[in-house]
């Protein structure tokens, strides 16, 4: 019976849609979705829909309520106004209520550290150095038994120590075929050096002394380069053990004795050191005939280390205490035929003497030295 009643509705309404001289003017224009309109006839549709109840004077000309299946509008569902109210407070309590600095522990018994954010506030970003707290006012930094570091306070690694007693010098320089580089490494000796060892560079460390075992048995070194050390003495034959050895810059120490150097000697540099009157060896350069450079700059010496070698090219004494020279230190007054071609470079500028007096002195040089000449 239900069923018949259903279908009767249909057809009725079916019926008024159909006579309705609005529809035929929509349907021409397609403005509406047919679908929405449309009844099905059919009974297993009919089942499973749901009965609308209409009110009295409902016309399809003013619908109220769409037939077919339409998405239902969003909703705003309205938070209570308890929870607002709650939440409003909770808020306004964190903003009035200030965080208090707190004390962090730093170790067993330290005074801690002072944090929070009315500090932040007054001192502004924390000092990446922080201020030694007075005595007795608690401080900002803990106790020198906490070992914490300070918030802020840019973390500055304590410098390795490292044994350099029993290391095998390769491993603490730098080798490379014949050389080893020991330059800036802290060390207060002379490591122990491979054989086979042709040029040592040790600069810029902290050698105080060169002992006469530190480079025995060395017979292919040719170089040795201790500038910028500590060194204040020398054994005097520590360089004689080495028949192949050329050069030698032991610059920029305090050296006050020149020790006794092989006649292989090409190059030597002992400037900037404590060297005077009695500091160089009688005759010390006569027999080095491979002789090319000679630097005593910066040094206490007070005289012209004479004989030097024909092969003499460079000679830089300036700021010594050089007072007089001989017209035969560097010609020989028995050969006026003797010229000294090589020695081109001779610095006495800085000494107290007056090149002007011995004129006689230069006529074998190619070049006067360069010093004061009044």
């Amino acid at each position: 019976m239900r069923m018949l009643v259903r279908l009767i509705l249909g057809l009725f309404v079916l019926k008024a849609v159909v006579a309705s001289p609005r529809f035929s003017r929509q349907a021409d224009l397609d403005s509406y979705d047919s679908a929405n309109y449309d009844v099905d006839l059919d009974n297993s549709n009919l089942e499973n829909q749901d009965i609308y109840d209409y009110e009295e004077g409902l016309t399809i000309d003013d619908p109220q309520i769409e037939i077919g299946t339409l998405a239902p509008p969003d909703y705003n569902y309205p938070v209570p106004e308890a929870s607002i109210e709650e939440q409003e407070e909770e808020e306004a309590e964190e903003e009035e209520m200030p965080l208090k600095p707190q004390l962090v522990p730093q170790g067993s018994g330290g005074s801690g550290v002072l944090m929070g954010p009315d500090t932040q506030k007054e001192e502004g970003l924390l000092p990446t150095t922080p201020e030694t707290p007075q005595e007795g006012t608690g401080g900002v930094e803990g106790s020198g038994s906490s070992g914490m570091p300070v918030p802020g306070e840019p973390d500055e690694p304590d410098e390795p120590v490292v044994d350099r007693t029993d290391m095998p010098t390769c491993l603490l320089c730098t080798c490379l075929g014949g050389s080893v580089y020991c330059d800036d490494l802290k060390l207060d000796s002379v490591p122990p050096l491979p054989k086979d060892t042709t040029h040592f560079y040790a600069r810029y460390n902290r050698i105080t002394k060169i002992n006469k075992s530190d480079f025995a048995n060395m017979n292919k070194l040719k170089r040795i380069d201790l500038t910028a050390n500590e060194i204040k003495s020398i054994d005097d034959r520590a360089f004689m053990g080495m028949p192949q050895l050329e050069e030698l810059v032991i610059r920029e120490n305090h050296i006050s004795q020149l020790p006794a150097l092989p006649e292989t000697m090409s190059l030597i540099d002992a400037s900037h050191n404590n060297i005077g009157t009695k500091g160089i060896h009688r005759e010390a350069f006569k027999d080095m005939t491979s002789l090319l450079y000679l630097y005593l700059t910066d040094n206490n010496v007070d005289y012209i280390p004479v004989p030097l070698p024909d092969s003499l090219r460079s000679l830089h004494l300036q700021r010594n205490n050089i007072q007089m020279m001989h017209e035969d230190t560097f010609c020989n007054l028995k050969d006026f035929n003797y010229i000294r071609n090589a020695l081109e470079d001779i610095r006495l500028d800085g000494n107290p003497i007056n090149l002007s007096r011995t004129p006689q002195a230069y006529v074998c040089l190619p070049r006067i030295p360069i010093g004061d000449l009044i």
